[in-house]
């Protein structure tokens, strides 16, 4: 089976059509004002996406990813809201909508239903909510099929991949990257993009 390979954090149109071509899987886009990959018109930027479209919020408010996603024509929603995540992912689905759901490498979480899980570094560790660039131990694994995400591009995706645990490679089901894929933030590097996607499609389960 062909590992998905999701390409996040893109905020121009062009970019986001030049992902789709390649073949991208998922394409995300941040609705986060401090995260120097925010979106300003995601609308815009999303034109095409459709069901491969991914909208990524910080907070607990599942009314307005729901508008939001469903204004873009998007067909997934990434919700980063801490204590709050089960009962907004029930809305979401609720809504129709499909849930990737942020799973930091932390002990002791609660087990929540969701259609993907994004095996990501803790935001205790690299204070910030996703797209630090830095990978992590993989040491607690999400309790379903997930995507990994944390320091992958073109050069990475091998040697991460081959230092997941055994009982956890069962529940790999794709990649994720964002910021190793850019020339500034926010701007993708077309040719880290294609070295990325064509990596990620080379490998399967």
């Amino acid at each position: 089976m062909k590992l998905i390979a999701k390409v996040c954090g893109l905020t121009r149109a062009g970019d986001t059509r030049f992902a789709l071509d390649l073949g991208a899987d998922l394409v995300g886009f941040v609705h986060h004002l401090p995260s120097p990959r925010h979106c300003r018109d995601i609308e815009a930027a999303s034109a095409g996406a459709g069901e491969r479209g991914v909208l990524v919020r910080v907070g607990n408010d599942a009314d307005a990813m729901i508008k939001q996603a469903r204004a873009a024509d998007l067909g997934w929603v990434q919700p980063h809201a801490g204590e709050a995540r089960a009962e907004v992912a029930r809305a979401l689905k609720a809504a129709g909508l499909k849930v990737l759901l942020p799973w930091p490498d932390e002990p002791g979480q609660e087990g929540i239903e969701a259609d993907l899980y994004l095996w990501e570094p803790s935001p205790a560790v690299t204070g910030v909510q996703g797209g630090s660039g830095e990978s992590h131990a993989a040491l607690h694994p999400p309790p379903g099929p997930f995507l990994l995400a944390g320091g992958l591009d073109g050069t990475t995706l091998q040697q991460r991949l081959g230092s997941l645990p055994s009982d956890a490679k069962c529940f790999l089901r794709g990649v994720d990257a964002a910021s190793r894929l850019e020339s500034s933030p926010g701007l993708k590097d077309p040719v880290k993009v294609a070295a990325f996607l064509e990596n990620a499609h080379a490998l399967h389960l």
